[in-house]
């Protein structure tokens, strides 16, 4: 990717976090309104765009030739190509609540990114100089069921007189998994490349489409301080060979409701999320593995309906 292209993605990018933030500080200059639970029989909706300063670490395997990534999110942000997608949706009625959460991005980067091993049936040295072209989207749908409930006071049917209270969530969905990696290497490095594509100095390592669906379970706990502020921390396992081999996922957000209008809620959203995975298939030219953990704050705005 050229520097002009990095430019102008570096700039969406971050003028989507500025316009994010800019909606949260106006919105809050509006008066507070009067907030009102919904009514336990109807069905509330929120739906929330959110930013994701990740970071990566772990390592990617293409045709056997495995690099090792260690990505800041300084150099994701200046190394994508186009513009990256966020969001979560829920949908709850009473105890029952299901969601759906989908990750986009697409970037190209040499940075951070270095030739560690190659598989013994492929041979070749390891000097050889690494970058990396990466497409990933993932999209998880599921459902939670609320548990248990108790209020600051300690009654059972989660009532007090601040409205505070805690809630226990069981869930269960699945996350789907879908990339597409090139490992570009150095030809003057000494590498094997007699299947790999060729491009100038460059030997490619291309995996094609790579898809598979991990199963996850879970349980979320949600602890509201007031009416309009909630913090919520989630985490889940799944994969267990059915798709990857493990997956795990956690995450602590704290949301605060700044504006009413129409019936329509908007809060800010800030916490930190973590998304571990370890996917392999094939052997020797033919492997492909994914052991990454993608880690990093985040930053959205709800809307609640």
């Amino acid at each position: 990717m050229t520097s002009t292209q990095r430019h102008r993605s570096t700039k969406l990018t971050l003028t989507t976090l500025v316009a994010i933030g800019a909606t949260l500080g106006a919105a809050a200059t509006v008066a507070n309104a009067e907030e009102t639970e919904p009514p336990a029989g109807k069905w509330t909706v929120s739906f929330m765009p959110y930013g994701w300063l990740a970071f990566l670490n772990g390592d990617i395997t293409v045709k056997g030739r495995t690099a090792a990534v260690d990505i800041s999110a300084t150099q994701i942000i200046e190394h994508l190509e186009g513009m990256p997608w966020f969001s979560y949706a829920e949908a709850r009625k009473g105890r029952l609540a299901l969601y759906n959460d989908l990750f986009y991005s697409k970037l190209g980067i040499s940075e951070g990114v270095s030739f560690r091993r190659v598989e013994r049936q492929v041979g070749g040295t390891l000097d050889a100089a690494a970058s990396l072209d990466f497409e990933q989207t993932i999209v998880e749908v599921g459902g939670a069921y609320e548990i248990a409930r108790w209020s600051s006071a300690g009654s059972s049917n989660g009532s007090s007189a601040s409205g505070s209270y805690t809630a226990i969530d069981v869930l269960a969905g699945a996350r789907y998994w879908h990339q597409k990696m090139g490992i570009n290497l150095d030809v003057s490095g000494g590498v094997s490349i007699g299947d790999l594509i060729e491009s100038g100095n460059l030997a490619i390592a291309r995996s094609g489409s790579v898809d598979w669906v991990d199963p996850v379970v879970g349980a979320r706990l949600r602890h509201r301080f007031a009416p309009g502020k909630e913090l919520v921390v989630r985490g889940d396992v799944g994969g267990f060979g059915a798709g990857s081999q493990f997956s795990w996922n956690a995450l602590a957000a704290y949301s605060w409701d700044f504006a009413v209008r129409n019936g329509v809620t908007y809060s800010g959203v800030l916490g930190y999320r973590a998304l571990y995975v370890d996917y392999e298939q094939g052997s020797g030219r033919n492997k492909y593995a994914y052991d990454v953990l993608t880690h990093g704050p985040i930053l959205g705005l709800n809307i609640g309906f």
